[in-house]
């Protein structure tokens, strides 16, 4: 793709992203347009698709990494040993790893509607690996006899959607730290799943 002349690449290109990151997560996707986040970087609107073809692309782009980074993060950890501790592991590092993306977070969950078909089919891929480290940790857990999950899936998808609603309420600053949180949350998820 041609580079605007006298732009710097790696400079504009992750400015765009920033950009359309926080208008996207100020207004929503479908009202934001080329031209506002070109105005945010100090392009004209047409410079802009030197850096990308258009908005569906910067908005995958924004998610597929956002799941990506989440998904490479995650399997870096070492295995944390019995099912119960790897549970914990897995609260404390969702909770971590979203509390530092909130923007990032509520486009990953509230965007997915305006995703073509095939850029959906990526992220929903994705996210369901995700999902499956987790309910790998419950059905462990079920087997073992340390908890009483009769439907992993859907709990699975109940513990995620609890821990992703943290990034609604919670302010740096306030009332609870993050170490917290994540043990209250930690003690909320073991109770909901013991045996």
């Amino acid at each position: 793709m041609a580079r605007t002349q006298g732009s710097h690449s790696e400079i504009t290109g992750p400015r765009i992203r920033e950009a359309a990151l926080r208008l996207f997560a100020e207004r929503g996707y479908a009202a934001v347009s080329m031209r506002q986040i070109a105005a945010e970087v100090g392009l004209q609107a047409g410079a802009l698709y030197n850096y990308t073809p258009d908005k569906q692309a910067l908005l995958f782009s924004l998610m597929r990494d956002h799941m990506d980074d989440l998904l490479t993060e995650w399997r870096a950890r070492p295995a944390a040993g019995t099912a119960q501790n790897r549970l914990e592991d897995f609260v404390r590092f969702h909770i971590g790893f979203h509390l530092e993306r909130p923007e990032l977070v509520f486009i990953a969950y509230m965007e997915l509607r305006n995703l073509t078909p095939d850029h959906f089919a990526v992220i929903e891929r994705l996210r369901r690996d995700y999902e499956n480290a987790l309910e790998d940790i419950l059905r462990q857990g079920r087997d073992t006899g340390l908890f009483d999950v009769a439907d992993t899936k859907l709990t699975t998808l109940a513990v995620i959607a609890m821990l992703t609603g943290i990034t609604t309420w919670y302010r740096p600053g306030g009332r609870l730290g993050v170490s917290q949180v994540q043990d209250l949350y930690c003690d909320m998820v073991r109770k909901a799943v013991a045996a």
